[in-house]
């Protein structure tokens, strides 16, 4: 049987005006973040260790400390099992001290354990599930979703790539994220005038798509959704090569793609993938400069996913450090006030539905003579604008939108 992996990085910083670094931590235990993520399975790559040393990095770049206490980051792998996820965080919260669980690697486990850190009353940021229902019907006081989710992806890409007359086929992962993609998409595609003519759903985590791609090929759509995500993903665009599904006209489309399955493809098969992310290391000066620190420690760029971690983790710790307390409703509250800017986002809005607003990019692969490194994988397509990308407010279903209306 797997072990659940454990990490724990402590990060401190003694005051100069204190006696001895050792009195100054004995007087207050450190404030803990957990990251909650997958190590070991489909979605490791995308997040996993990655999303640990974003926040970490968040951690040492704030200082190492706030309110006078040390900060620490703790880490675990659910091993793709939301019980466990749940009973991980019950645990971090109840006896060990953790104020706030960041990333949350799929749907389900994110649903979950934001109802846990809502009964706990302590705060949950989402960074890598998709599902808007974080948002929408099941938004949380204590929630937040910060970097790309289902409505999104829907929005954006429906509404550039549906066009009149083009078919469409999903190959959808059998779990909350896939559902919660296939969903989104398909309305935008249909009020583009596009049609659906079917769909299959695959069990996540398996290694042989040759079936469902079968059932893709002959449904002769022009566009096959991939609505799912990880190792799944890979798995499914390789065999597709394999099947000539791409050379029979089929164009295949990442519905929750990222820049480390671009990097696992290879620019020979991923070239002309057309897909959404938060987050372009290139769009900027100060995205590349952060891009760069985190791939000396990881050896591998940041994609959307790893570099949300950071920024919600950055901006948690700003909302502690003006309000001078830990206290849930406080903290978001203040998390809420404070504009979004860093690397990440720019004036980013954290709104009262826990969607943080912010700018999206359609990207496309390059192919491989476009490519000036192994690492430029990606060119911007489009900018599209939060105000645009997210679902708006007036259409929520969030009771807690709807009580303040």
């Amino acid at each position: 049987m797997r072990k659940i992996f454990v990490r724990t990085i402590s990060f401190v910083v003694a005051s100069m005006f204190s006696l001895s670094p050792l009195n100054a931590q004995s007087t207050s235990s450190p404030i803990k973040i957990g990251v909650l993520t997958d190590m070991s399975g489909p979605f490791a790559d995308m997040s996993g260790r990655g999303s640990v040393i974003a926040a970490e990095m968040a951690v040492r770049d704030f200082g190492g400390s706030v309110l006078g206490r040390t900060l620490s980051v703790i880490s675990a792998d659910y091993l793709m099992k939301p019980d466990i996820g749940v009973a991980i965080a019950g645990r971090w919260f109840d006896a060990e001290g953790v104020e706030m669980i960041v990333d949350l690697s799929s749907s389900n486990l994110a649903l979950a354990v934001q109802g846990v850190a809502r009964e706990k009353k302590r705060i949950s940021i989402t960074s890598t599930a998709a599902t808007e229902v974080l948002t929408n019907q099941q938004c949380s006081p204590f929630g937040a979703h910060w970097t790309y989710d289902s409505y999104s992806i829907g929005k954006i890409l429906g509404s550039n790539m549906g066009s009149p007359g083009s078919s469409w086929f999903f190959l959808t992962a059998d779990n909350a994220g896939g559902s919660a993609l296939q969903n989104a998409l398909t309305p935008f595609l249909e009020a583009n005038g596009a049609k659906v003519l079917g769909s299959v759903r695959y069990p996540v985590n398996t290694a042989d798509m040759t079936s469902f791609l079968l059932q893709a090929q002959a449904s002769g759509a022009k566009f096959i959704a991939l609505a799912g995500a990880g190792a799944d993903l890979i798995s499914a665009v390789k065999q597709a090569r394999e099947f000539g599904l791409s050379q029979a006209g089929q164009t295949l489309v990442g519905t929750a793609l990222f820049l480390s399955e671009v990097k696992a493809l290879g620019l020979e098969i991923a070239n002309g993938l057309v897909f959404q992310t938060g987050f372009v290391a290139d769009s900027s000066p100060e995205a590349a400069k952060w891009s760069q620190r985190f791939f000396e420690l990881h050896k591998a760029m940041p994609n959307d996913v790893q570099a949300g971690v950071y920024s919600a983790v950055s901006h948690y710790l700003k909302a502690v450090q003006a309000t001078g307390s830990l206290d849930a409703t406080t903290v978001m509250a203040k998390m809420r006030e404070l504009p979004v800017n860093d690397m990440f986002a720019k004036n980013g809005i954290l709104r009262k539905d826990g969607r943080m607003v912010h700018d999206m990019y359609l990207v496309q692969a390059k192919t491989p003579a476009e490519s000036k490194g192994p690492w430029d994988l990606i060119k911007i397509v489009k900018t599209i604008p939060g105000s645009e990308a997210f679902r708006p407010l007036s259409e929520s279903e969030c009771p807690l939108v709807k009580a303040s209306q």
